[in-house]
This record gives structure tokens, C-alpha cells and sequence, in this order.
């Protein structure tokens, strides 16, 4: 693991976005395509505002989450939303944007379909991930359903249910997430620092952060 820290979480936020984007290029020169992995909630979004502009060959990247609540595009509590707001937008709509959501009850319905479609992809080009304060990462939780697959399993998805999430979700295993080619973690705060360090102490099965750190570009700022 490297540990990269910021004065502060703005500096952060657009001098990562010119990473991601310098790598993906990196990756466009070798590769057909590239494939870009990224979280949702809050603190990437950012990121996302800076990356969307970037001056990249955009229509030969793919873009996916690593994780994704069971709900349709229209809840507000759908990272996809998120995405299709702040990244995928600009320069950037010209991306081709791969679902972890189709329209079914449960995530297990699709996730045959869904692994398929990501199949083509692997290994990612470059991976966003965030971390809880519970030391989660993607939606690779402490106590979830489905750990030890998402863990230890050789499949590509997972679906999970965790205590304290309202509803189920998908999320690229740490098999997938450990095979990308570039991986990096944005965390802000000093809980988060804190929870980070203490992750690097415990097995993955409280800390699933844990089992992705090893080459990893962790990125910090206080505030």
C-alpha cells in the first residue's frame, strides 16, 4: 500500500482526476479499449466533475461501478444516477457505460448476465474505490450475506446484504478488484484515516478494505 496525503480534499479530488485520466491514456496506447471502475456515493463526485472533462479518446472507454444499490435509475439512491450526472457527462458521455443493474426483483435474477457483460472487460484498466468508516469497501461489507464468496470466491459479482442496508446490492469481487491493472483509494477524514489503520491489522473478514490494500495508491486529505 501507498499512502499519498493532501493539504486538502480539493487539491485531492482534481490532482486524482488527472491520475485516472493519465492512466486511462497510458491504457488507450496499448489497449483497444480501457475500463474504468468507480464508486458512488459522495466523496468521488468531485472527482468525477474534473475526470468528465478530461481530453481522453473517451468513446473507446468503458465505464462501470463497483458496486450498485437494487434499485432502478430513478431512486435517488442509485449510484448509476450519480454516474450519469457527474462522469458521464461532457467529454465524457462519449464513454460506454457497462450496468450492474438490470430490471428484475433481485440481483440474482441478472448477475449471470451482468458477469457476462463485465467479462470482456477484465482485467480493469483502472480502479476508484472509497471506504466506509466500517472499513468496508465496494459494497464488500462486515457481515454481509455473502463475505467469504466476495472474498475468497472466483466469481466476477456478488450479491450482498449487509446489516444497515436497506436494500440488496452487487458488487465486483475483490478477486476482480485485485486483478486491475491500477487501483486507488480516496478516503477524507480522520475517522477514515483512523478506520484505515486499524483495517491494516485485521483479517478481511471484519476489514474487507484489508483484502484489496496490497498495491494500492490510498489518497488522503483531512478536510
Amino acid at each position: 500500500m501507498k499512502l499519498i496525503e493532501y493539504p486538502d480534499a480539493e487539491i485531492m479530488m482534481m490532482e486524482l482526476a488527472d491520475t485516472l485520466a493519465g492512466e486511462l491514456k497510458n491504457a488507450l496506447l496499448v489497449h483497444d479499449t480501457a475500463s474504468l471502475a468507480v464508486p458512488g456515493g459522495t466523496t468521488p463526485g468531485p472527482i468525477f466533475d474534473s475526470l468528465c472533462a478530461a481530453d481522453l479518446d473517451w468513446a473507446r472507454v468503458h465505464v462501470m461501478l463497483t458496486d450498485e444499490r437494487w434499485v432502478p435509475e430513478t431512486s435517488d439512491r442509485s449510484n448509476t444516477r450519480l454516474l450519469r450526472e457527474r462522469l458521464l457527462t461532457d467529454k465524457a458521455s462519449a464513454a460506454q457505460y457497462v450496468p450492474l443493474y438490470a430490471d428484475a426483483p433481485t440481483p440474482e435474477e441478472k448477475l449471470p448476465d451482468l458477469a457476462a457483460a463485465l467479462a470482456d472487460d477484465l482485467p480493469l484498466s483502472v480502479v476508484l474505490l472509497g471506504m466506509g468508516a466500517d472499513m468496508h469497501t465496494a459494497s464488500i461489507f462486515p457481515g454481509a450475506d455473502q463475505l467469504d464468496l466476495a472474498l475468497a470466491g472466483d466469481d466476477l459479482l456478488v450479491a450482498m446484504r449487509a446489516p444497515g442496508a436497506p436494500e440488496p446490492r452487487i458488487t465486483l469481487s475483490a478477486k476482480v478488484l485485485n486483478a486491475a491493472m491500477s487501483r486507488h483509494l480516496v478516503i477524507i477524514g480522520a475517522e477514515k484515516r483512523a478506520a484505515l489503520e486499524k483495517a491494516q491489522g485485521l483479517p478481511a473478514q471484519e476489514a474487507p478494505v484489508s483484502a484489496i490494500l496490497n498495491g494500492t495508491t490510498v489518497h488522503w486529505a483531512e478536510r
